[in-house]
Order: C-alpha cells, then structure tokens, then sequence
C-alpha cells in the first residue's frame, strides 16, 4: 500500500489532493473488510496518512453579477421565467442546494419562512426577505394557471409537462441564465450560487460565522469557516492594493 502511494506522487505526479481520495478509497476498502465483513485480521490501510489539502477559496459571483444575473431571469421572454426567476432568487437570498430547492413542497412554506430537508434528512427552517416572498408570489399565480399532475401537485417547482422539475432542467436552466448574463460557466454553477449567497451574506458583517452555518445548514462549524477566509482575503487585497508602495 505504501509503495502503490509512493507510485502515485512520483510516477503519477498526483496532486495531494487526487492522492488523498485513492488513500480514503483504500482506508473504506479495508475497514469494510475487517470491521463489517471480518475477512482479514487486520486493517493494513489504518496507519496510512493522508497529505495535507490547502482550503481552496470558494468560487462566487460578485454583488453586481448577482444583480444582473436576476437581471436577466426577470426580463427573459421565457414562459418559465416567473419559476426561473424564483428559483434563482432562492438559490442567491437562502443559499441552499440544489437538492434542497427541488424537494421544497408548496406546503414547506409558513408565511415567511421556508422548511427544507437537508443532508442527512436534517430538516431546517430558512427565513424569507422580502425578494424571496415576492418571486413566490408570482410563480405561484403561474403555477395556479398550469395543468400539474397529481404526482406532482404538492411540488413547488414544476415543470411545462406538470412534473416536479428534476436536477438537470435546474441545472440546465441556471447555465442557461448565466450564459445569457455573460457569465463564465466553465467557472460558474448552481453550486456557486450557494457560495455566492454565503460570501455575500458574511461581506455585509450583520451575520455572524455560527448564525451562517445553520442557515447553510453545515454541520461542523469549520466547513462554515472558509467563508470567513474569503473576507479576510478580499481585506488583504484591498490593503496591498491600497498601499503606498503595492
């Protein structure tokens, strides 16, 4: 196993991030072998480590790209665009998944707050702003005027056939939207928008580290943190650039 890692940085030149996932693939092996199926007497991946991963800084628009992204899907000429308005809104305000945004029921929402089920099935509750409850309110009055079948008559978001909408019409949809923004998507995703939502919610200082990851709805405080790294990043800029002799 040693020499199979060694293999893999020198002849490979593997990243030590591309290493780390073959070591904790060889340490699940092993562990099922011995804990679960009790084939070996010993677990010879227990002792191996792990190289260390530097954090990378997440990936997010900017205020004025998130403004003219919402933009875009308001004034779009689509017969969707009162839902892709929506989802976007909720996607950049909540910053929740995706997984989470396409499970959401017409019966999650109370008034002004939203119930989504999370990883885990950790269910939590999102507050709604005004932007929120307004998008909606107009994809509702559209949705009222669509044929839905039944199977899909307590989903929020649906499709032009009456379906839930699935993962990829909301991918899909949100590439599309970005495109028509002049907005990069090799760079960009629906998974940006969350980190979008996160690092713009922290950037205004009326949201406190602890209070974001139960809105992001994390479960260890240290995967919450890296937004604060990005703040402290962007300060740095701003002073090195500011600077005298920058």
């Amino acid at each position: 196993l040693l020499a199979f890692v060694i293999w893999l940085s020198r002849s490979r030149k593997q990243s030590n991030s591309a290493r780390a996932r073959h070591i904790a693939s060889l340490k699940s092996f092993f562990k099922y072998l011995h804990s679960k199926r009790r084939v070996i007497d010993n677990n010879p991946a227990y002792d191996i480590e792990t190289p260390k991963i530097g954090k990378r800084m997440p990936k997010y628009l900017t205020l004025e790209q998130s403004r003219e992204l919402l933009k875009t899907a308001y004034d779009s000429p689509k017969d969707s665009n009162e839902r892709d308005y929506c989802m976007l809104t909720l996607f950049l305000n909540c910053g929740m998944r995706l997984s989470e945004l396409r499970g959401i029921n017409t019966n999650d929402i109370h008034g002004t707050t939203l119930t989504v089920i999370g990883k885990g099935n950790k269910e939590r509750t999102i507050y709604l702003n005004d932007a929120c409850l307004e998008a909606l309110d107009d994809w509702m009055n559209k949705r009222a005027t669509l044929k839905i079948k039944p199977e899909a008559e307590k989903a929020l978001f649906v499709s032009k056939r009456g379906t839930r909408i699935s993962d990829d019409m909301i991918q899909i949809t949100i590439k599309r939207l970005l495109e028509e923004a002049g907005i990069d998507t090799r760079i960009y995703s629906v998974h940006k928008l969350r980190h979008t939502a996160a690092t713009l919610m922290y950037q205004t200082g009326q949201v406190d580290v602890r209070v974001l990851k139960d809105i992001l709805g994390h479960e260890q405080l240290n995967t919450t943190q890296i937004y604060t790294h990005v703040v402290q990043k962007q300060l740095k800029d701003v002073y090195n650039k500011a600077h005298p002799r920058a």
